[in-house]
């Protein structure tokens, strides 16, 4: 892929890179980092953080790392691991070889963690969590000292080494950064560094350790041993920047990161919370973190969303210091600009109604050469079948016409795409009165062609009964139908705007047979429906399933205006 397909226009973390590059800062050289906890599954919000780091690298011909920050055991796995490496591939980058762990740097981490001991500058405390909260004081009230705090570098050296021995249990003690009980900044207020974990198996390193190294001091300590220059992050941890300083001031590295903050991704109709979204897929809301209603990226992908579509939609949002929300409409026409341009055309009829060509020979068939895409010939073209009986779909129909109708009425015309024109004849019914089958008849002056005076307004899809592929369409849509779940009242949980129709399950679809050869996640569009894909998780050869993936136009802005009148 080309730079300007990965890469946002010029925004302040660019201007900072530049200006270290023309200093000579770090050598000139540019190494940035990539580093998820393994806790869950990836998002959009980490989408905009993945094209960020290894655009800039790219741009600036640096380097840039995966690094999983896995410090926190009992939360991860290796599920998430795959998944992740799996999302920053579909996205398009690659860390060649450049894939680390915290946990590759347990060792050396304990060994920084006794030079502070020795150095005075850390300590083991014996507070309960309740009371090293209550220790810690206020926005508005300094914190006070912990009674342990005056402990000498010998005892807390034995104390240290008992905890990593394993002879306290959890939440007995805590090793603590000596800096300033007082500071307004409550991140320097004597944060912790270690804490016990006992009966935890580590993905990497299995039970070789029971106390485990706290994020502020395990994340700057590996930006530095990977020689990273600039450590890209979101601005909740603009307050832990002086942490993230303190820490690599204080311990024995030869590089020092400089730490940048911009603001994180808020997307309208959804949730960022890994902890909500965790929610949704423990409680049974949604079918799984891939499924294709979630904002995370393999959700996304699952439901046809290309890569190019979503570093598109990074680079439009840019990067700024200030909080914002982008509107779901935005990502979604990076989608349909996308799919408008690459994505085949094919005719599925969601909505079956039974059309039979009553002037049209029963053993006659016929072969319509028809384009892929209206627009770029190079997509070729593919053979449909026409035959006496079809399937159009039951919205194109109506016995009763409304104002402004322009589809198959009694009596009245309609032009079958890329076939004849064909007349409604007979409404055929069942004992309950609804229509089950149409008789038809066509002009067969009218294939590819306008005859003179003759017009006809409406052109609908149609697929021959004959070779028709049965399928299932699962119609997705917003999540929420509230644009701010998290904050949309008071005493509102952001479940209680879970969207009722989300999803929409329809049975018994008729497909041109071509849409049987699709490749898993490979996008088409359904004409005068929308953008599908074929569901490879759900799909079998037998019985294939599709997603919507997005429709042809924001049908949300339309009732957002409509609500605002």
């Amino acid at each position: 892929m080309s730079d300007d397909d990965i890469t946002s226009q010029g925004n302040f973390i660019r201007h900072i890179v530049e200006e270290d590059i023309a200093a000579g800062k770090h050598g000139g050289r540019v190494a940035t980092r990539f580093p998820p906890e393994p806790n869950g599954y990836l998002h959009i919000g980490h989408a905009k953080s993945i094209c960020l780091n290894f655009g800039i690298a790219l741009d600036y011909q640096g380097s840039c790392n995966l690094r999983f920050d896995d410090t926190n055991p009992h939360k991860e796995n290796i599920e998430y691991i795959e998944a992740i490496k799996a999302d920053v591939y579909w996205l398009g980058f690659d860390w060649e070889e450049r894939l680390f762990f915290a946990s590759d740097y347990f060792e050396q981490l304990y060994d920084f963690a006794v030079e502070l001991v020795k150095a005075g500058k850390a300590y083991v405390c014996d507070l309960t969590a309740e009371q090293t909260r209550e220790y810690r004081g206020t926005l508005t009230e300094p914190g006070r000292e912990s009674p342990y705090r005056g402990r000498s570098v010998e005892e807390n050296l034995d104390l240290l080494a008992r905890m990593r021995a394993g002879e306290f249990s959890d939440g007995e003690r805590l090793l603590r950064a000596k800096i300033d009980m007082a500071s307004p900044n409550i991140n320097l207020r004597d944060p912790a560094l270690y804490r016990i974990r006992h009966g935890v198996i580590h993905h990497q390193t299995g039970e070789a350790w029971c106390i485990y190294p706290m994020y502020d001091f395990t994340h700057p300590v590996s930006d530095a041993l990977e020689n990273i220059t600039h450590s890209i992050c979101t601005l909740e941890f603009a307050d832990h920047r002086p942490l993230y300083d303190w820490v690599l001031d204080n311990v024995s590295v030869s590089c020092h990161p400089q730490q940048i903050e911009f603001s994180r991704l808020n997307l309208e109709y959804t949730v960022m919370s890994k902890r909500k979204l965790t929610e949704l897929v423990d409680n049974g809301h949604v079918e799984g973190w891939d499924d294709p209603r979630m904002p995370t990226i393999a959700g996304m992908r699952r439901r046809g969303f290309t890569s190019s579509s979503v570093r598109d939609f990074c680079a439009r949002i840019g990067v700024s210091k200030s909080e914002n929300t982008v509107e779901m409409g935005v990502l979604e026409n990076c989608i349909r600009e996308d799919l408008n341009t690459n994505a085949a055309r094919r005719m599925a009829v969601l909505h079956p109604l039974k059309v039979v060509i009553t002037s049209y020979p029963d053993d006659s068939t016929e072969e319509l050469e028809v384009a892929n895409h209206p627009q770029d010939e190079s997509m070729g073209t593919r053979s449909l079948v026409f035959t006496n009986e079809l399937y159009i779909d039951r919205n194109d129909f109506m016995e009763e016409p409304v104002k402004g109708f322009k589809r198959l009425v009694g009596g009245g015309e309609v032009r079958l795409r890329n076939a004849y024109v064909v007349r409604c004849d007979e409404i055929i019914k069942d004992a309950h009165g609804e229509v089950i089958e149409l008789h038809c008849s066509h002009d067969p002056a009218t294939l590819g062609a306008k005859p003179e005076g003759r017009k006809v307004k409406g052109v609908i899809h149609w697929v021959s009964a004959h070779n028709a592929v049965t399928a299932e369409v699962r119609l997705y849509d917003r999540l929420f139908s509230h644009p701010a779940p998290d904050s949309a009242g008071e005493g509102k949980d952001f479940k209680d705007y879970l969207n009722p129709d989300s999803l929409k399950t329809l049975t018994d679809c008729c497909l041109e047979p071509e849409l049987a050869k699709l490749a898993a996640g490979e996008c088409v569009q359904f004409e005068r429906e929308g953008y599908f894909c074929l569901d490879g998780k759900r799909s079998t050869p037998d019985a294939p399933v599709f997603n919507r993936t997005v429709t042809l136009r924001d049908s949300w802005a339309r009732i957002e205006r409509q609500l605002k009148g």
